[in-house]
């Protein structure tokens, strides 16, 4: 049984492209899981859907112009995100009107782009729906310079992206950039949509970065930790799915996608705190955490509460002795 299981596992390997394609994947699965943490604390999985079809004009324009499709892809992804920030900054244009705005308009300019040519061929076909047992070296060291870039910046970031996630007003107060660390961030979720782009294409990109965060988060109520399970679980799910893909002939991209679902679904029901099932029995209650600033639950406590962070004691007015009559 075991020797069956490893030899399943390990077989595919024999090929170079499936070397190629398990690189893209675990890369893949590790940066959407990071960044998706923050889209699904914010509450922007529609965003990290706009995104992902707002490059489609720079993957068209590259390919007319015979020039990199990542490169093209990041540009226009970059270019997105500044709009998009630019826009929302008006007092009477919200952040989701813009992102549905420049969404429609970028995706309509791109078919538009496609029009114009005669030769659509697979190869941007596949950088819609993916294409990971395709990727070359040269793909594979593009997913890793940005991949990387994501990841430090993230960690570079980490309590400006922190504090923003969970309140923005304090923020403010606190004399942080929001709107630069917004185009920050959407500017990072750009870079990992087009690190995904070979693996799962920009139609199912916006699976991978929110599933594994959205599991995640029923996992654990601490930051840090919420960011490992979520890279953890991308990477589970893209490494299993391109296997599944390889003995049942499959499509690689929908395969991950699918075995991320269950992957959710899981915690969804069983998550020791907060699942549908387990979740609802009794416990103890447990102290407070040893770093109540990376608590989630200890954040939304004080940023989701109508009354101030601090409220004052009230002074003390003791009760008369006797009755009082009026």
């Amino acid at each position: 049984m075991i020797a069956s299981l490893v030899h399943w596992v390990v077989d595919p390997l024999q090929y170079d492209f499936m070397r190629r394609a398990l690189l893209e994947v675990a890369l893949m699965g590790a940066v959407t899981g990071a960044i998706g943490t923050y889209v699904v604390l914010r509450g922007l999985s529609f965003i990290g859907d706009a995104l992902s079809h707002a490059i489609f004009p720079g993957i068209v324009i590259a390919f007319l112009l015979g020039q990199s499709i990542l490169l093209g892809a990041l540009a226009f992804g970059i270019l997105t995100a500044a709009s998009i920030a630019l826009l929302a900054t008006h007092r009477r244009v919200k952040e989701d009107t813009a992102i549905g705005v420049l969404f429609a308009g970028t995706f309509a300019l791109g078919v538009v782009l496609i029009s114009t040519s005669r030769n659509f061929t697979r190869d941007l076909a596949s950088f819609l729906f993916g294409n990971v047992l395709g990727v070359t070296t040269a793909d594979i060291a593009a997913s890793v310079v940005v991949g990387a870039v994501v990841l430090a910046l993230i960690g570079l970031f980490y309590r400006e992206l922190q504090i923003t996630a969970f309140d923005r007003i304090g923020a403010r107060a606190m004399g942080l950039p929001v709107v630069w660390l917004d185009l920050l961030l959407l500017v990072l979720i750009s870079g990992t949509i087009v690190v995904s782009l070979s693996a799962v294409g920009n139609i199912l990109v916006v699976a991978m970065l929110v599933t594994p965060a959205a599991a995640a988060r029923l996992l654990t109520d601490r930051l840090p930790m919420m960011l490992g399970l979520s890279a953890g679980i991308g990477v589970t799910s893209g490494v299993v799915g391109l296997a599944i893909s390889y003995h049942a002939n499959l499509a690689a991209g929908g395969t991950i996608v699918l075995v991320a679902n269950p992957l959710f679904g899981l915690p969804w029901l069983l998550a020791p705190a907060h699942g549908l099932i387990v979740g609802d029995f009794p416990r103890p209650r447990r102290g407070a955490a040893a770093d109540p600033g990376s608590s989630l639950i200890f954040a939304a406590r004080e940023i989701r509460s109508p009354a101030p962070y601090f409220r004052p004691t009230p002074p003390h007015d003791p009760a008369p002795a006797g009755p009082v009559h009026e």
